[in-house]
């Protein structure tokens, strides 16, 4: 579990194919310093598993499912990736819950200049943009971020300054495919209202009635 909230931008040292996926290193001195083999930690916001660890780099390995399902299948050496490693019991949680579990990706649409900051645009399948909804959260490459608007299948979420200067967002260009990760609370609210009708008398009417 992580919170969205980026450590760290590391660089990707190397990436060796294998037969269950990739391995790949790491350079990120201020992640690696208390990391762990076994340990999780997020890139780009794909939950991984340290599997070698040196003082300023580390090596994570990621299956053949979630090269498929992520952008991490294009890692390059050199490409800046965002670091964050696991929420202890005793983080402050200052992003909102982020599993790591890339749900889908998808492409930036549109970047736009909005004082402070910028919007990013992107355009999501139905069934993923059915679960957001507007002020709520969302994981974009491990980012937490709040959607500004949603309007049909179009999500465009607001970038503070800091948030495009710490991660690699702000180096994200329009037509560059990102990681998207839907906020959980999303999806199990959704399950129950929609996704299990025959199995739950649970209803968007019926929260209206209880003040939801």
């Amino acid at each position: 579990m992580f919170t969205g909230l980026v450590e760290e931008i590391g660089t990707i040292e190397s990436v060796h194919p294998n037969g269950e996926g990739a391995n790949i290193r790491i350079l990120g001195a201020i992640v690696s310093s208390e990391l762990a083999i076994g340990d999780s930690v997020s890139v780009n916001g794909a939950c991984l598993t340290v599997i070698a660890k040196q003082e300023t780099s580390f090596t994570v390995q990621a299956v053949s499912e979630t090269l498929q399902r992520t952008t991490l299948s294009t890692f390059q050496p050199k490409d800046r990736v965002n670091l964050e490693r696991a929420l202890t019991p005793s983080s402050r949680l200052g992003g909102h819950f982020v599993q790591g579990h890339v749900d889908c990706m998808a492409k930036i649409s549109k970047i736009e200049t909005k004082d402070p900051g910028y919007w990013f645009t992107i355009m999501l399948e139905e069934e993923w943009a059915k679960m957001c909804v507007e002020k709520g959260s969302i994981a974009i490459d491990g980012v937490s971020l709040t959607i500004a608007h949603l309007s049909g299948k179009t999500i465009a979420m607001a970038l503070i300054p800091h948030t495009a200067n710490w991660t690699t967002l702000g180096e994200r260009k329009e037509n560059d495919i990102v990681n998207v990760e839907i906020d959980i609370l999303g999806k199990y609210v959704y399950n129950f209202t929609q996704g299990n009708q025959n199995k739950s008398s649970l209803s968007i009417d019926r929260l209206n009635d209880w003040g939801y």
